[in-house]
């Protein structure tokens, strides 16, 4: 099959071979939590001699990301793509990645964007991730034979339900092609990764095998196809099955091919793989990362304020779906706080896009102190970056904390102290 390179994957050297001698990548660990269970994976987060997805140095926080991002940049400015690929699931930390995404993409908006999922949770930020300006995804796609799936999975996790067995395997199934549809109907170029398990979903003649997974793909439209001879993991259930061999996976590769052109140069990246495909720099550049990963919350001078729902600008005494208005607070020079403008909330009774609205309107607040708040509203302030707090008390009191060193965690005293709160919201954007 001939590849038709789409002009965004020039400068990816994951998609276009020819430029991974001179375009690198740099893999961002934002994102430890994992919704899933394989049977052959093992993360260890500290294991500098290891070359595979799931292993990193270290993990970082947005903030620090984009700090660790500047300075590798610096010493490495062949790079042309910003990543996630965990050590867990980008999509199983949605705040986390969403936010990472949003600081890089103001910063360096020439930078192609891309990250690596599972795709159980990816349908639901699909907007998120096109919004967010993402070009390239890669979905894993293991089978499409949800029986062969049960043997790949130990248990996967929706939410607070955790799936066993078959339930399992057809549930992600589901996901991962809603993931990738959805990805192709946004104009995101798509990788499928399929993880060659010997014995498991490379024998001939079975509806999971390679070939139906290249068939899949191919309906789908997706454009490259990766597959990875499966690394055995001590500790794992596939653990004492044997590596595919180089001459295995160049057989599935040319069965595949005229379906969905082949990717055949992957170096099964760490989750904090930095620099050129041919000369990943993770090991070098570890100092850097492990010093970012140290950078206080005082640093991130990206969001420099907080919001504030109260009634007379006085104390932290109004629920966020009663808010007619926040007040703006910042730190004042010589020390303790400003208050720098007042902005009036989005008009009440438009559903989760109420939200939304208000998630854009503060997007230069780090936090926005409220007396409650309900579950939707939180969710999606969160993964928008704008961390909301319950308190009561004095507007002063909680600022002192919120702008300390986890001060967020600990304006649960100030709830406390202060004598209960006021009614629930039940999130539906309506003021109710």
């Amino acid at each position: 099959m001939q590849t038709i390179l789409a002009p965004s994957s020039v400068k990816h050297p994951c998609f276009n071979k020819e430029s991974s001698g001179t375009c690198g990548r740099v893999h961002l660990p934002v994102a430890p939590k994992c919704n899933i269970q394989c049977n052959y994976c093992n993360r260890k987060y500290d294991c500098v001699n290891e070359s595979r997805p799931g292993v990193t140095s270290g993990v970082l926080k947005p903030f620090q990301a984009l700090e660790y991002t500047r300075q590798v940049l610096d010493k490495e400015p062949r790079i042309t793509v910003v990543g996630i690929a965990g050590p867990g699931d980008p999509m199983a930390n949605p705040a986390e990645t969403l936010e990472t995404m949003r600081l890089i993409r103001r910063e360096y908006p020439h930078m192609l964007f891309c990250l690596s999922s599972n795709g159980l949770a990816m349908p639901e930020y699909l907007d998120d991730l096109a919004e967010l300006g993402v070009t390239h995804a890669t979905v894993t796609l293991n089978t499409v034979d949800p029986a062969i799936g049960a043997q790949v999975y130990s248990w996967v996790r929706d939410g607070n339900v955790v799936y066993r067995g078959q339930a399992a395997a057809e549930l992600i199934l589901d996901r991962q092609l809603k993931a990738i549809a959805g990805l192709k109907a946004r104009g995101l170029a798509v990788k499928v990764n399929t993880i060659v398990i010997p014995g498991v979903n490379d024998q001939p003649g079975t509806s999971g095998n390679i070939l139906a997974v290249a068939k899949a793909a191919c309906e789908l439209g997706v454009d490259l196809m990766n597959l990875m001879p499966m690394h055995p993991n001590e500790g794992t259930p596939f653990g004492h099955l044997s590596e595919p061999t180089k001459a295995q996976i160049d057989q599935l590769r040319a069965e595949a091919g005229p379906l969905v052109p082949q990717m055949t140069h992957c170096r099964r990246c760490r989750a904090d793989a930095v620099g050129l495909l041919c000369a990943d720099r993770s090991g070098e550049l570890g100092g850097v990362l492990a010093a970012c990963g140290k950078l206080p919350p005082q640093a991130q001078n990206d969001r420099p304020y907080i919001a504030v729902a109260s009634r007379e600008g006085l104390l932290v005494n109004l629920h966020l779906g009663e808010a007619k208005r926040f007040h703006i607070w910042g730190l004042a020079e010589g020390g303790g706080f400003r208050m720098i403008e007042e902005r009036q909330a989005p008009s009440a009774g438009c559903g989760p896009s109420r939200w939304e609205d208000l998630a854009r309107l503060l997007g230069d607040c780090r936090a926005v102190l409220v007396s409650a708040l309900g579950d939707a509203p939180r969710r999606i302030l969160t993964e928008r970056g704008v961390q909301p707090a319950t308190c009561s008390g004095f507007i002063e009191d909680a600022l002192a904390l919120a702008f300390g060193e986890d001060g967020l965690a600990r304006l649960e005293t100030l709830k406390a102290r202060n004598g209960g709160l006021g009614k629930s919201c039940c999130g539906t954007g309506d003021g109710c």
